[in-house]
């Protein structure tokens, strides 16, 4: 199936299966993304040819997505950050997710099951922002049928991954 028709269609070709080499280059890329190849190659004992070639390889099947900066929210001027379940719509997930994506702060979005169908983390410099952005920009959508707010009074961030 050409790249564009999957793009299209949202399937794609699975990705290669993962050894354990693989999982200790991701294990390492997710503690340090700035990780040289050379650094990577030696902690893994392969080559730097072969760390080169897996790690595209690995981009290439979209098992690494990216590579960002984690973020101290507080120390970026972002003092409130809060879960929000949303109960929405029944088949109305896409468009949501749409106006969820153009909301300042938003920094995870899931489609769920349980008690609520959307699970929204979002960071804000304070709690009226986060309140202006509950009342009048998610509880105005249309699909949404109800809203819980959760606060986040401390965070770990676990980003040794499951690998």
């Amino acid at each position: 199936m050409p790249d564009e028709q999957m793009a299209l269609t949202g399937s794609r070709a699975p990705a290669r299966p993962l050894d354990e080499i693989d999982r200790a280059i991701l294990r390492m890329l997710q503690t340090d993304g700035r990780a040289s190849i050379r650094s990577v190659a030696e902690r893994v004992h392969v080559s730097r040819a072969n760390a080169y070639a897996r790690i595209n390889r690995l981009i290439d099947d979209g098992v690494i997505r990216g590579f960002s900066a984690r973020v101290d929210q507080e120390r970026a001027g972002q003092s409130a950050s809060a879960y929000i379940t949303l109960k929405i719509v029944q088949n109305s997930w896409r468009a949501v997710r749409d106006k969820l994506l153009e909301l300042p702060g938003a920094a995870h979005i899931a489609l769920v099951s349980g008690d609520f169908d959307v699970l929204l983390l979002v960071h804000t410099k304070d709690n009226r922002a986060l309140r202006e952005l509950v009342l009048t920009r998610i509880q105005a959508m249309d699909e949404v049928l109800s809203t819980r707010t959760l606060l986040i009074f401390e965070e770990t961030d676990l980003h040794e991954g499951g690998l």
